[in-house]
């Protein structure tokens, strides 16, 4: 996918993958974000986090799974090099989400790559592999459509919970510390679901289990799955391309 492709697609055929369209695309893993930046905001707020630290953290992490971890590891009063590093690894793997939609935007400068790489999450790029997978393109319009109404919509839940989370003192007792592993969980069945290749799927997954529970031993918690994540789909390429 490259300038090829770009220069030899007329201007009418991309009308779909406009702007507003990547808007509509986002809208049905919003009420997800919104779930899940509610618990996030009450959860920073319980941590001892201020309303605009709450902000802050959602315009410049903008990452569920680090606001999780950092805030619990403020309230368990952690070095400030500890919550970097942690997070730091549990955040590599965008480096994997970017690699795979690379392909896609060649023909874009670095600076607008950047941007889009910038403002990718787990919910926004399932959705865009599944575009991908379904036209063989993505339009940066489209993505940037996808991208900025998830950041949008997860700052203000991440607000809206940091208001509300002066009223639950203990949000585990309401499982609002469950909610990220929850929806991303529910995103990976729906797309297991909608790919129809239950044997193969559920082969990587095992292998990917196993991998994670023999890493373990061996390595930190977080990076063994990030190896895991590699060696799984490294092993399901193989086989791809070898069938």
């Amino acid at each position: 996918m490259g300038e090829k492709i770009w220069e030899g697609t007329k201007e009418s055929e991309w009308t779909e993958d406009s702007f507003l369209q990547g808007v509509k695309s986002c809208i049905p893993t919003l009420l997800g974000y919104l779930s899940i930046g509610l618990a996030a905001g009450v959860v920073e707020k319980t941590a001892g986090l201020t309303i605009p630290e709450i902000l802050l953290m959602s315009v410049l992490i903008y990452a569920g799974s680090a606001q999780f971890i950092a805030a619990g590891m403020l309230a368990a009063a952690s070095s400030p090099a500890a919550i970097v590093f942690t997070i730091f690894f549990v955040n590599l793997r965008h480096l994997l989400l970017s690699a795979a939609l690379s392909p896609y935007f060649r023909h874009l400068t670095p600076v607008k790559n950047m941007l889009i790489g910038m403002l990718l999450t787990d919910e926004t790029f399932g959705v865009a592999i599944q575009q991908a997978a379904r036209k063989k393109q993505l339009s940066e319009k489209w993505m940037q459509g996808l991208n900025i109404t998830a950041y949008i919509n997860w700052i203000a839940a991440n607000a809206a919970g940091a208001y509300f989370g002066k009223w639950i003192a203990d949000p585990e007792q309401y499982g609002l510390d469950f909610a990220l592993p929850a929806m991303f969980i529910g995103l990976l069945v729906l797309q297991l679901l909608s790919r129809g290749k239950a044997a193969a799927d559920l082969a990587v997954a095992l292998c990917s289990i196993g991998l994670v529970i023999g890493l373990s031993y061996v390595t930190s918690g977080s990076f063994s799955v990030i190896l895991a994540t590699v060696i799984a789909s490294t092993l399901g390429m193989a086989v791809k391309k070898w069938k």
